[in-house]
């Protein structure tokens, strides 16, 4: 029987840092997700879709500047994790 309190948000952002989805940004994003083990994150753009848990999946989005990133994440954490994202995103994950 499924387990029907498992919860699953979803948030769309635009890569808002010059450089886009490099090593550094992509490390800062599995830093955040890595912090909820029980949280399974979908990031996608340009038409795939990857663990968000994998820096090499993150890198293979070749998400440029303006490039629109959907996170999707099922389990605990879900609110707190896009508010962490949506910072780092804001924030050109303190690049620009």
């Amino acid at each position: 029987m499924a387990d029907s309190s498992v919860t699953s948000v979803s948030r769309t952002y635009t890569i808002q840092n010059r450089l886009g989805m490099h090593l550094r940004p992509a490390s800062q994003l599995v830093q955040i997700f890595s912090q909820f083990p029980d949280a399974e994150v979908h990031v996608g753009a340009n038409g795939t879709k990857v663990n968000g848990k994998s820096i090499m999946g993150l890198l293979m989005l070749e998400a440029s500047q303006g490039t629109e990133l959907s996170v999707e994440v099922t389990g605990p954490g879900g609110e707190e994790i896009l508010q962490r994202v949506g910072e780092a995103i804001d924030n050109r994950f303190n690049e620009d």
